[in-house]
């Protein structure tokens, strides 16, 4: 049986080595040189273990079909990366086409950063981060889970628990010259963050880098859990669940968008669970506040422009929906339509945007709704039957939405809802929870 075992075993290296690519398996002792030896195409697996030396992502470049991926063990044991002092623990400097996946990292209470971009990087593109529990990083508000301060784009964010850092994720940089553009961020949970679960900052003009996106991008913001039920800051250091702000104002990327669907936004004490400016379509999400508001759609280092806010589910113990603009600001393509709204006041919108939405006080959410007020064990937001259907609406402009015509479980609209969901009765999907959505 040994000379068969030896002969596939054979194959198997010579196919890795036809293909230009190898598979490598390390230890806390190893894994550092062997992170300089990876070329495209090339997994290099981290054994369970405390890993104390940081993850240096520095000019490793795989291919668009040829990533290369640094991994975790698939097993129930760890592989745990351990902060340190004067440096953030994954580190990424002119890298792309890496897979980043299947780790933990444990800030230890220390200021540093779980994921960082560098600053002092010139770009970073198509960086995927799947899987990684993060935890310990809450030294102060200005911590942060995952931060790009470089340009960055066609990167993916999937799949990762952040809980209880200063700042969950942060994309961009404040003075607006490290755009992100056309990223993906889905299935996250992000949790009792000081300050932001998610902020992705304004933009100003787009530098030109070899590769990166001039034409219109599509960052899309989907399927996540945001909660800021514990932990957050108050007074003027609150801030929202979720921030996203505007794109450049004239030129390659001037038309860009936000597609921000299917997201569970619970709980702030002192701040709404979403803002935004800019191009964004808010749609199919859910929204629980039983404090203050949910929706701001209103001027930050810009303005909003075309906005379209529809079928969402709101809860919210002080404002539904805000939409507001400057002063003589140009007049943008809005409509706020088809959203099942309770709040004090619903809506504070303009007339000309409104359409087809059903509102009524937040007191009496639970004559429409299964279960609004009840804690997240039992919150159950699906329609009571008979009291959010039938509301008629125009869905032609709505069609160059991926997923539009899909409720908040992912079943097709055969029928008029207001809010999130197309059904009423019992809840036939996923049970709310801080748990990752299916």
């Amino acid at each position: 049986m040994i000379k068969p075992l030896v002969a596939l075993i054979g194959t198997i290296l010579l196919a890795n080595m036809a293909a230009g690519s190898t598979a490598y398996t390390a230890t806390p002792d190893t894994y550092v040189a062997l992170l300089r030896e990876l070329a495209p195409g090339d997994q290099l697996t981290l054994s369970p273990g405390i890993y104390e030396r940081g993850l240096p992502i520095h000019n490793l470049n795989g291919t668009v079909h040829a990533p290369i991926v640094v991994t975790g063990p698939d097993g129930t044991l760890p592989a745990l990366l351990l902060a340190h002092t004067g440096r953030n623990t994954v580190s990424i400097v002119n890298s792309s086409h890496v897979t980043v996946r299947n780790l933990t990292l444990d800030g230890a209470g220390l200021p540093v950063d779980g994921v960082k971009c560098e600053g002092h990087a010139q770009w970073a593109h198509h960086i995927t981060l799947a899987n990684l529990d993060i935890r310990g990083h809450g030294n102060n508000q200005q911590t942060v889970g995952i931060s790009t301060k470089c340009p960055a784009w066609g990167w993916v964010i999937r799949e990762n628990r952040i809980v209880g850092a200063g700042t969950g994720i942060y994309l961009g940089n404040s003075d607006g010259n490290a755009p992100f553009i056309g990223g993906l961020i889905e299935h996250n949970v992000i949790l009792d963050t000081i300050g932001y679960n998610l902020q992705i900052k304004h933009q100003n003009q787009r530098p030109e880098l070899p590769g990166m996106p001039q034409e219109r991008s599509v960052t899309t913001i989907r399927d996540n859990v945001f909660s800021k039920e514990q932990g957050a800051s108050n007074g003027p250091m609150a801030r929202p669940n979720v921030l996203v702000g505007h794109f450049p104002l004239v030129g390659p990327g001037s038309n860009d968008i936000y597609l921000v669907h299917g997201n569970f936004f619970y709980q702030n004490p002192g701040e709404s669970l979403f803002q935004g400016e800019g191009n964004i379509a808010l749609y199919n999400n859910l929204f629980v506040n039983h404090a203050g508001d949910a929706i701001r759609i209103q001027p930050h280092n810009d303005t909003p422009r075309t906005i379209s806010v529809f079928y969402n589910t709101i809860v919210a113990f002080i404002n539904g929906i805000v939409l507001l603009k400057r002063e003589g600001d140009p007049e943008y393509s809005q409509f706020v339509a088809g959203n099942a709204v309770f709040g004090k006041p619903p809506l504070s919108v303009p007339e000309r945007a409104l359409s087809a939405n059903l509102t009524n006080r937040y007191e009496v959410a639970g004559r429409y709704l299964n279960a609004p007020f009840a804690p997240l064990e039992k919150l159950d937001l699906y329609p009571r039957p008979g009291r959010l259907k039938n509301l008629p609406m125009e869905t032609h402009t709505l069609h160059s939405y991926e997923g539009w015509d899909l409720g908040f479980n992912g079943e097709s609209r055969k029928n008029s809802f207001a809010g999130a969901y197309a059904g009423e009765g019992r809840n036939p999907g996923w049970p709310l929870s801080k748990n990752r959505k299916p």
